[in-house]
């Protein structure tokens, strides 16, 4: 296991589209989980949760995804409805994470949604701890009402981001990041 800084460091996105298996096991998806759910959450009103998609799961998602998508783009070619059903199926595992935000005297729905974005964040990371690879996508699904009543969510939920885990078979690369100077300021 890296250290933590090295692992910072080091965490890539790669495609789904470029993951294998084999996912996570039953213990190993309890520890994802256990660590999404360690972040800051203000007023302890746990303002985020999970769905787990994994074996068939992933490929009923898909079928919702592609009735959704044929019903709103009926001009939609067969290949383009069969992407939208195949969007779940290349990684072995994908975690929703829903953000739920709840009036509060003195947490703000904003203060909620980042530690949504936050658990999604951990979950990548512990993803990435026990050797696997992630991305944390959202597409057009994480916004379309229908798609989100399909899969379950309530009128007050919203999806934070879709986090798809595998196995890569190569190290992914890097992509340019901001050089400090660009982005730091001093106070």
């Amino acid at each position: 296991m890296p250290d933590a800084l090295d692992l910072l460091k080091t965490r890539r996105s790669l495609k789904p589209l470029e993951m294998t298996g084999p996912g996570p096991s039953p213990a190993e998806l309890e520890t994802i989980l256990t660590i999404g759910a360690r972040v800051p959450d203000h007023g302890k009103i746990v303002p985020w949760r999970f769905i787990v998609f994994e074996g068939d799961a992933r490929a009923k998602a898909g079928e919702i995804f592609a009735k959704v998508f044929r019903a709103k783009n009926v001009t939609a070619t067969p290949d383009q409805v069969e992407t939208e059903k195949k969007r779940f199926t290349h990684a072995p595992l994908v975690i929703a994470v829903v953000s739920r935000t709840s009036k509060h005297p003195k947490v703000p729905p904003w203060e909620q949604e980042l530690s949504a974005g936050a658990s999604a964040m951990n979950i990548v990371h512990a993803a990435h701890a026990l050797g696997y690879v992630a991305n944390w996508l959202t597409g057009w699904m994480a916004f379309d009402r229908d798609v989100l009543d399909a899969l379950g969510l309530n009128a007050d939920e919203k999806i934070a981001g879709f986090i798809h885990i595998g196995k890569s078979e190569r190290p992914p690369d890097d992509r340019p990041r901001p050089a400090l100077s660009d982005i730091v300021t001093r106070f």
